[in-house]
């Protein structure tokens, strides 16, 4: 639903550009950064683990027969058995015993879901302007709900946002249509009204503060931050120095005017992904989840590309065998976030669990290799061997542990 007034608006707020310009044909080549990578590489359990629970979670009753948990390894992407991995970390879930075995939350993880509903409803403002942003760059001010279910997870939305958070804000959303139960139906998310103080980006606001405390506001423009060790052409120096001398094109303003080919239009482009990446949690998205908002937010095709001729200002890691982009401005030198936002206590959260139950695992681990080795020497004495199935049994268990971090077979950010 497109706002005539909120559009007119936005549009004044568009700089008068120069005629059409096509867009610079140089190259860049992609150039492997370990400490962003590292970055991504650390969530690899937490996002498996998260994604098994999940199956739990939304199971009827959140119960789920073992046998049928113990099949999902491929839909759920784990590199080893359910069954090893829950060894691994038993504090995630609970599974009864013989003969009718049953998945269901562990006491640890209810507490955990009890906590992360508390965080949602004291951040439900955070949310609701995060959300509200996402439809105010959209060409129409609205986003089909399959769409925004698909990347709730990188902005810091609950499963059920249409239910504990939409309803709570009808001065900004209106939902049209019947989202269905798991969010897949042909449902749309509308903006209710414009809000001028939303529709500022973060560059904008990062302008707005320097102001206030130099007395002079500065041209917004994007922080361009080059790793070390990485060097561009002369040509290519030349034409992103120009290109930063652009004004800067607002993802909140009506850019419909602009020729698709332009620099002006990159720089759009540019804006509107900046913009993305700084409203998820980690400041970071995998391609293909952006991919899907490109009619919504008129990106083009090809947008891939903008993140790999800008590289001072994104980085395209292809760790997990799929494409992330990441946000360099919001990562220091030590591959940690800069600015945290208040949702990544959620995920530290559930990774203190799972290392809770893999510090058990693994001390249960050791007790039995010193029982095993007991055995051993109680049957070298006495001239016996130890039952086979005691020593595979055993050697499983232990692999299966020590393998912990070998394997980075993840599809990262995998929905």
């Amino acid at each position: 639903m497109l706002l005539p007034a909120a559009a007119a608006a936005a549009a004044s707020r568009l700089v008068p550009l120069s005629p059409c310009r096509r867009i610079s044909s140089l190259k860049v080549p992609w150039k492997r950064d370990p400490v962003l990578d590292a970055a991504i590489t650390r969530d690899r359990r937490f996002r498996q683990a998260s994604r098994l629970v999940r199956e739990v979670l939304l199971s009827p009753g959140r119960r789920l027969l073992f046998r049928y948990l113990t099949k999902r390894r491929e839909r759920v992407k784990l590199p080893v058995r359910v069954p090893t991995f829950l060894r691994r970390y038993p504090t995630l879930v609970s599974v009864s015993p013989p003969p009718e075995r049953i998945a269901s939350p562990s006491p640890q993880l209810l507490a955990f879901l009890d906590f992360a509903s508390r965080l949602y409803e004291l951040h439900a403002p955070l949310l609701a302007s995060r959300l509200a942003k996402l439809l105010m760059i959209s060409s129409t001010h609205a986003l089909p709900v399959t769409k925004i279910a698909s990347a709730k997870r990188d902005f810091g939305l609950p499963d059920d946002f249409l239910v504990s958070l939409v309803p709570k804000y009808p001065d900004l959303f209106r939902l049209v249509g019947d989202p269905g139960p798991d969010a897949s139906g042909n449902a749309f998310l509308e903006l209710v009204a414009w809000d001028d103080q939303l529709a500022r980006s973060v560059i904008e606001l990062k302008a707005d503060k320097e102001a206030d405390v130099v007395g002079i506001r500065p041209r917004p423009n994007f922080t361009v931050k080059l790793p070390k060790g990485f060097y561009l052409k002369k040509e290519m120096r030349e034409w992103v120095r120009d290109w930063l001398e652009l004004p800067y094109v607002s993802p909140y303003a009506d850019a419909s005017s602009l020729c698709p080919a332009s620099p002006e239009a990159e720089k759009r482009t540019i804006g509107v992904l900046h913009e993305l990446l700084s409203l998820t949690v980690d400041r970071r998205m995998a391609l293909p989840i952006i991919g899907k908002f490109c009619d919504e937010y008129r990106l083009p095709n090809a947008f891939a590309n903008a993140f790999t001729r800008h590289p001072g200002i994104f980085y395209v890691s292809l760790k997990g065998g799929i494409k992330t982009a990441v946000l360099r401005e919001a990562y220091d030198e030590k591959g940690e976030l800069v600015d945290r936002d208040p949702l990544l206590e959620l995920k530290e959260r559930f990774v203190a669990i799972m290392e809770e139950g893999h510090k058990k695992y693994l001390e249960d681990l050791k007790r039995k290799r010193e029982a095993l080795q007991k055995e051993r020497e109680v049957a070298g004495r006495e001239g016996v061997k130890l039952p086979v199935e005691m020593e595979e049994q055993f050697e499983e268990d232990w692999h299966s542990g020590a393998s912990e971090g070998d394997d980075d077979t993840d599809d990262a950010y995998a929905q």
